[in-house]
């Protein structure tokens, strides 16, 4: 599975001749990437029945022993006229047997491949190899290295070398009619020296890859030779997950007349009127006659729900304010109400690290968590990638090792310097199965929700371990539409985990425990106040974890701890949660030189803040005032204070 550039090959096999059904290749890597993988078979006779096989695969490198790490049952499947059959990744053309394997399924080596008589629960993840019901294995590597112990343990003896030349195309493993095996390009689903049956290969695509429903999709089929003899009646399904017949009209076969050697489907996606979220039907073609065979077989068009839902407030790029409260219960915060400094802070510890009543997830939970807490305001089949500011489809996680268009889970206080990698198990095991927590429990931070966000893959990967401010800004020219709710998810993991601390400047990102850079966070978690999309995952991630981020629900708390007023006594009643906000009123916004701040009779400060959190305007004002700008075209925040009380809003100057 892991890419070697230069490629050594050992492939053993102790079968001289043909047996009922022996390995006749192996492609387990492809230079670049292991995007091609398959393992053929043949049998001794055409249309061998594989009832009653399994095929297994034994990782052979050191520290790994002789345990298996994959398994295939090969009840159901038939080797074709030529006795070949072939099993692969969905890239691999022509089409292997489906079910397909995922990508990256086979390790490069030093592994062997074998064939039993029996069955895949036989052969559960780590099973010790045994030759007990053996018919044919064979073992390769891409190294010098060699799976001694699993050669001697299947009576593995002859070896052939190949020396790949650096930057060659891919080579296979391929077994010769006297038994041993050479090295050549591949040659999936056909004998490997030409001979037999050539079949014509039947090709599906379509030139729409995304559709919405009520729109038509046209699926073209084109054969590699002319049709002859009579005409080519090929029928095919849409059937995958949730998409069923009930989601399309139209005629699921087609036929290419004698002499032509193309044809076309026009199916009529229906719209139901529910929102049953995007889908992606799969087209699969059903047997073919005999002398046809699959060029491929896993077409996938995605398909878009037209009744998703909106949600009564904005998306952060676009955000509300004043929509969702909190849900926090009466007297959650009681505690706080004039405390100071360290009894502050042990206080709000106190609540969201308490021990009799806040529930630890797993980390498989928090793809179903991100998919409600993070889900687009303007669209609920997608979820909001925090960095690159836009939505992407729930349907496209990311569940293998490519993260190009999919989105995951990006943890804001990274893994490695947060000290809880791997802490928590990967499946999901929902809501009602937790365990207790308290600060000390660092591990549980692998899985907190309050700090962990869909992001674009390759973002998430750039980002890496970075600190905050002026190591990591995000893509250039994003808006920091995401920075206060950084600032606001570290507040909470400092304070929320003992292990844990925010500081100035920036640590090396191998600093455990540490996180920087305060300073810039305190700006952005004014410069970007807190939004409706913010406290509705807060209120979210609580029914959860039973614990609420506090820096979201009064976001002034940080400057009672690190910032301003650190050492003063804090009070709710100083918080912006009260303050008559819709009484402000800017305008008009958008902003094409100046503005109007109307709405207030008494005096008032107001503090003007760029994108990247920088402070560019300040005055103090009675009643309502025109402030003239000189700004470049972008987004601007405007902090507005009046009686300890403040209230942000957002400005956009063309």
């Amino acid at each position: 599975m892991i890419k070697k550039i230069y490629f050594f090959t050992f492939l053993f096999s102790i079968f001289s001749t043909y047996s009922q059904v022996v390995i006749n290749e192996i492609d387990a890597d492809n230079p670049g990437s292991d995007n091609k993988e398959f393992v053929e078979l043949k049998s001794s006779s055409p249309n061998f029945s594989l009832n009653g096989y399994v095929m297994v695969f034994f990782n052979g490198q050191t520290g790994a022993g002789t345990l298996s790490y994959y398994s295939l049952d090969l009840d159901g499947y038939t080797t074709d006229v030529n006795g070949i059959i072939h099993f692969g990744n969905s890239q691999v053309s022509p089409s292997p047997r489906t079910p397909y394997f995922p990508l990256n399924t086979i390790q490069n080596g030093p592994d062997v491949i074998a064939i039993f008589t029996g069955n895949d629960t036989d052969y559960p993840l780590d099973t010790p190899a045994s030759n007990l019901n053996l018919i044919s294995a064979a073992a390769y590597s891409t190294s010098t290295t060699f799976p001694t112990t699993l050669m001697n343990l299947f009576g593995i003896t002859i070896c052939s070398i190949d020396n790949q030349p650096l930057g060659s195309i891919s080579n296979s493993i391929q077994r010769k009619n006297d038994g041993t095996y050479e090295v050549k390009p591949p040659t999936p689903g056909v004998n490997n020296d030409g001979s037999g049956i050539i079949f014509n290969y039947v090709t599906t695509s379509t030139s729409q890859s995304t559709l919405s429903e009520g729109q038509t999709l046209t699926i073209n089929f084109s054969t590699s030779a002319p049709v002859t003899s009579q005409p080519l009646v090929i029928s095919f399904s849409l059937n995958n997950g949730s998409f069923n017949a009930s989601d399309f009209s139209g005629l699921t076969s087609v036929t290419i007349p004698v002499g032509s050697s193309t044809g076309s489907a026009t199916i009529q996606l229906l719209d139901d009127s529910l929102n049953e979220g995007d889908e992606e039907l799969k087209v699969v073609l059903n047997t073919l006659p005999v002398g046809y065979y699959f060029n491929n077989n896993d077409l996938i068009v995605r398909i878009n729900d037209v009744n998703f839902i909106v949600s009564p407030f904005g998306t952060p790029l676009n955000p509300t304010y004043g929509n969702v409260t909190s849900t926090a219960p009466n007297g959650y915060y009681s505690s706080l109400e004039g405390l100071s400094g360290a009894a502050l802070k042990q206080a709000i510890q106190d609540i969201i690290a308490n021990p009799s009543v806040v529930h630890a997830h797993n980390y498989g939970d928090i793809e179903t968590i991100l998919k409600v807490a993070d889900q687009n305001p303007a669209n609920s089949n997608q979820v909001w990638l925090m960095y690159v500011e836009q939505p992407r489809s729930k349907l496209d996680f990311q569940d293998s090792n490519s993260n190009i268009g999919k989105w995951n889970r990006e943890h804001i206080f990274p893994q490695s310097r947060g000290g809880f990698q791997d802490g928590t198990l990967s499946f999901a095991d929902g809501i009602t199965i937790w365990l207790p927590t308290n600060a000390d429990d660092i591990l549980a931070g692998h899985a907190d929700a309050h700090h962990i966000r869909a992001e674009d893959g390759p973002e998430n990967s750039l980002r890496s371990n970075r600190d905050y401010g002026s190591d990591y800004n995000g893509p250039t020219g994003n808006l920091g539409s995401w920075k206060g709710d950084v600032a606001r998810s570290l507040f909470y993991m400092s304070v929320r985990y003992n292990a844990l601390s925010l500081v100035n400047g920036n640590p090396a990102d191998t600093t455990v425990g540490q996180i920087g850079d305060l300073a810039s966070l305190l700006q952005w978690n004014t410069s970007d106040p807190r939004d409706d999309f913010e406290m509705n995952r807060n209120n979210y991630i609580y029914t959860w974890q039973v614990n609420r981020n506090p820096f979201i629900d009064y976001p002034n708390l940080a400057d009672y701890i690190w910032g301003a007023n650190a050492g003063q006594q804090w009070f709710s009643t100083l918080s912006n949660t009260n303050f008559e906000e819709n009484k402000v009123v800017i305008y008009p916004n958008p902003s094409k030189g100046e503005f109007t701040i109307s709405g207030l009779d008494s005096e008032y400060s107001v503090e003007v803040y760029n994108s990247l959190g920088s402070k560019i305007y300040e005055s103090k004002f009675v009643g309502d005032n025109q402030i003239q700008t000189n700004w470049s075209s972008g987004i601007y925040f405007a902090k507005i204070t009046s009686d300890s009380k403040s209230v942000v809003k957002k400005i956009i100057v063309e």
